[in-house]
């Protein structure tokens, strides 16, 4: 009797074992046979809806639904209520080719300009929800995804590109974030070349932002005034000229506003200058970016908390090396020549020290009654020195001051300037870049508090904490006779803390693609004439 029990199981397990192996070889069978398909994902786009009944699908996601008939309108459909902007679902085994589907919500149909937020809410709400799809299809290690333009190719390549964006390198490799690669799902389109024209300048813009980002984020001890020199020249020399200006050069051109905060540091101070020509001109577009690799506030030393954010003092002269790589990558007929000082501002025994007086290139002298006001002494001389190629317009950079931060916070990036023309353009970009700019004012009431000065010519400071962006800007105005010259104070919108849903946490390389917009305006303008 036990024997024949045994007998039984022992056939059992057999069967068991017999069929569990051929399930999973038919399994393994099918799954090899789609393995060559199954291999990347897809973002599809839909518009918000109050109906229960109905979806309204993006124009590539509709041609998916009718490719797949009609299984993307019955899985939102099956929904217990209709996504909403922002919103997403995944879904898998939709279609052979792509293993993984991600439906994201872009927000009601016809949305455009919004003049009280000043920005054009269709694109942005584009460029965020392809953001969050695509970092969803990463954390489900999606390495290659298709992407719907959800209305606006060149909008939703930037969301895309700029979300996937992650300065890892210096971690473990297991700690890494996967590379991704994004494509447009042009296939669904009937105007193949043109979509992908305007999801390749997207894909550009973003990339000059990320380069931006690249360099903010790198520690100050990698990221010297000379490596970042090497980085930048490396990254743009085969479109540009880039030529690296060391300190006897800058000795000579009696830069002494320039060299007084880098005579702190045993890093030698550089001074970039570099040239792209797009097209012939006398006149070149001058861009000038602040270059602090480390600000420790020299002598007026900064509080340690927070201190190591201090890295992306140099933002400034990041966006102004991302906004050239785009301008070159993108070939804009437009001639433009930047100009990039490069220090750090440390405390030693040879530190500048407050009630120092230094002499710009100009000629004018400066009271230091704080060092940690150091942005301003660098950028004087820089743009002394930008005018001495009758440039048609100055655009400078900077994370200047605090109270530019105090004043707008990360909604936008405070401008100052000379003319009503170059706001009016700058503002139209920004909109177009969902990256904002706010003017400020530039009067004369602020150079009077700079120009009144006990031992010099001006005062870094103005005497008081008061208006601390605007005396700023009228510090800066005092080396400027360019009519046409804005003035960028970024330093609110240096990082990025959720307040832009595309960029991760970190530094945030803004405004560089509404200055590359900003341009690229510019250069249609001046080549129309």
């Amino acid at each position: 009797m036990a024997a024949s029990i045994v007998k039984r199981v022992e056939k059992l397990n057999v069967s068991y074992i017999s069929s569990r192996y051929k399930l999973l070889t038919r399994s393994r069978i099918r799954h090899f046979s789609t393995s060559r398909q199954w291999n990347k994902a897809l973002v599809l786009g839909v518009f918000e809806s109050d109906s229960t009944d109905t979806v309204d699908l993006t124009e590539t996601a509709r041609k998916f639904d009718e490719k797949t008939d009609g299984k993307v309108s019955q899985l939102l459909l099956s929904l217990k209520k209709p996504l909403k902007g922002g919103k997403t679902r995944t879904f898998h085994a939709v279609d052979p080719e792509f293993s993984s589907l991600v439906v994201t919500c872009v927000g009601k149909r016809g949305q455009g300009y919004d003049q009280l937020e000043t920005v054009d809410e269709g694109r942005e709400s584009i460029r965020a929800a392809v953001a969050k799809a695509v970092l969803q299809l990463r954390d489900l290690d999606e390495t290659e995804i298709e992407v719907d333009s959800c209305g606006d190719y060149e909008a939703s390549s930037e969301g895309s590109h700029l979300a996937l964006f992650c300065y890892d390198e210096l971690k473990a490799e297991k700690s890494q974030k996967p590379a991704v690669k994004v494509t447009c799902a042009s296939r669904f389109s009937l105007h193949k070349k043109t979509v992908e024209k305007e999801w390749n300048k997207g894909r550009i813009l973003a990339e000059g932002q990320n380069f931006s980002r690249r360099l903010m984020e790198m520690p100050s001890n990698l990221l010297t005034p000379t490596k970042f020199a090497e980085i930048v020249k490396e990254q743009l020399a085969s479109n540009c000229e880039v030529l690296v200006r060391d300190k006897s050069w800058a000795e000579s051109m009696k830069m002494g506003s320039f060299l007084s905060v880098a005579q702190g540091s045993n890093e030698p101070p550089v001074f970039l200058e570099i040239e792209y020509k797009g097209r012939q001109s006398d006149k070149p577009l001058a861009l000038v970016g602040k270059g602090v690799t480390f600000d420790s506030g020299g002598i007026s030393i900064k509080p340690s908390q927070g201190m190591d954010a201090m890295r992306g003092d140099m933002g400034g002269a990041a966006c102004v090396a991302g906004s050239l790589l785009s301008i070159s990558q993108l070939q804009l007929p437009v001639h433009v020549k930047a100009f990039i000082p490069l220090c750090e501002n440390m405390p030693s025994g040879t530190a500048v020290k407050p009630g120092d007086v230094v002499t710009a290139m100009n000629g004018k002298t400066i009271q230091v009654d704080n060092t940690d006001a150091e942005g301003r002494l660098i950028l004087a001389d820089a743009l002394c020195y930008s005018q001495q190629f009758n440039p048609s317009l100055i655009l400078d950079m900077a994370t200047l001051t605090g109270a530019i931060d105090v004043a707008l916070g990360a909604g936008a990036a405070g401008v100052f300037t000379n003319s009503q023309e170059m706001w009016d353009k700058l503002q139209k970009a920004s909109v177009k870049s969902g990256d904002r700019v706010w003017r400020m004012p530039l009067f004369k009431h602020y150079s009077k508090k700079i120009t009144e000065c006990q031992l010099a010519d001006l005062n870094n400071i103005g005497g008081s904490r008061s208006a601390g962006a605007c005396t700023a800007a009228a510090f800066l105005k005092e080396f400027v006779t360019n009519e046409n010259w804005l003035h960028l104070d970024i330093a609110g919108v240096m990082s990025n803390s959720g307040d832009v849903p595309y960029l991760g946490k970190g530094m945030s390389g803004r405004p560089t693609r509404t200055v590359i917009e900003f341009v690229n305006m510019f250069s249609d303008e001046t080549n129309s004439k």
